[in-house]
């Protein structure tokens, strides 16, 4: 079987601080997906104030569950932060990135990715203003017969 190896870098739009389900965003940007009978996809997310993990694609209350959870879990300007140069989020955003991690890796089979039924792919942005955002994709595996 031919093989299949890509790396390319995804901007992701600008979002507000919270949960936002980006699945697709992220595949629109790799139409060399649809040509994997199997392989495997590698999302590193380039930032240190902002997280991807994968998590219940169907009700935006979880997302909004999310969101409440890590605010109060790792509230902004807490008295014993150092590091707060830019901001009252800034040292938030970074444990929240550390806590959530900024890697997935995915299989793919017959050009699609291998996801449970409600399953999506979250970009955490836990800066108000994190900006765009980048994700180095490698796509590799089988071509398709």
């Amino acid at each position: 079987m031919p093989a299949i190896m890509l790396r390319r870098t995804l901007a992701l739009a600008p979002r507000p601080r919270g949960f936002h389900l980006v699945t697709g965003e992220l595949l629109s940007g790799l139409p060399e997906i649809a040509g994997v009978g199997l392989g495997m996809l590698h999302l590193q997310l380039l930032h240190t104030s902002a997280s991807l993990t994968l998590n219940e694609n169907a009700d935006p209350a979880v997302r909004a569950d999310f969101a409440s959870f890590f605010s109060r879990a790792v509230p902004d300007g807490a008295p014993y932060f150092e590091h707060t140069l830019e901001g009252d989020d800034d040292m938030t955003a970074h444990l929240k990135s550390s806590l959530l991690g900024t890697q997935l890796s995915l299989q793919v089979e017959r050009g699609r990715l291998v996801l449970g039924t409600w399953q999506g792919i979250y970009l955490g942005e836990h800066r108000h203003r994190g900006g765009a955002r980048q994700v180095s994709a490698l796509l590799w595996g089988e071509a398709r017969p």
